[in-house]
C-alpha cells in the first residue's frame, strides 16, 4: 500500500465549490416523514468528497496514499424541515485551508417537493417552506465542518500541496 500522497496525483486543482442533488430516502426520516437530523451529516460528506473528486482523485485513492481527513468539528443549523422524497441541493464550498486543516461551509436547499421545483411551491400556503434565495431554492440547513489531515498512524500531517496545504 502506498504511503505518500504522490500516488494520489490530481489531474487538476480541486474545485473550491460545487453542488450535488440528493433525494431524501424513507430510511432517513422519522415517523412523521421529516428527514432525521443525523441524515444530513452523510449528505455533507457526499458534497465534500465530490468536490475532492473534481481534482481527479477519489477519497479512496487519498487513503490508499496514506492521507486521511478526519472531521474535528461539525456545526449544523437546522432552519426548515426536509421531507421524505424531497430533492435537496447540497452546496459545498471550501472556506479556509491551512497547512493541516480544511474548513467547508454547506447549504442544504430544497430543490423539489412532491414533483414540483422549489420555485413553483407556494410558501404562503406552507409555512414550513424556506424562503427562496437568489437561486430560487430555499436553504433548510447551514453547516460547517473542519477536517484535519492525519497519516495512517493517526498523527497530524501536512495536507498535500495540491490540496491547499504546503505538502
Amino acid at each position: 500500500m502506498p504511503t505518500d500522497a504522490t500516488h494520489a496525483e490530481p489531474t487538476g486543482a480541486p474545485a473550491m465549490s460545487g453542488s450535488i442533488r440528493v433525494r431524501v430516502r424513507y430510511c432517513e426520516c422519522d415517523p412523521m416523514g421529516v428527514a432525521h437530523h443525523a441524515s444530513f451529516v452523510p449528505w455533507l460528506e457526499m458534497g465534500r468528497t465530490e468536490l475532492l473528486r473534481t481534482s481527479g482523485v477519489s477519497y479512496a485513492a487519498l487513503e490508499a496514499a496514506g492521507v486521511f481527513l478526519v472531521v474535528t468539528k461539525l456545526d449544523v443549523r437546522y432552519r426548515r424541515p426536509v421531507r421524505y422524497d424531497d430533492v435537496v441541493e447540497v452546496r459545498t464550498r471550501v472556506e479556509h485551508v491551512s497547512k493541516i486543516k480544511i474548513r467547508h461551509a454547506y447549504e442544504v436547499a430544497l430543490a423539489e417537493r412532491a414533483g414540483r421545483a422549489a420555485q413553483e411551491l407556494d410558501a404562503a400556503r406552507d409555512p414550513s417552506l424556506p424562503t427562496p434565495d437568489a437561486s430560487g431554492l430555499g436553504v433548510c440547513v447551514a453547516a460547517t465542518t473542519e477536517l484535519a489531515c492525519v497519516g495512517a498512524d493517526g498523527r497530524p500531517r501536512a495536507l498535500p500541496g495540491w490540496l491547499g496545504g504546503e505538502g
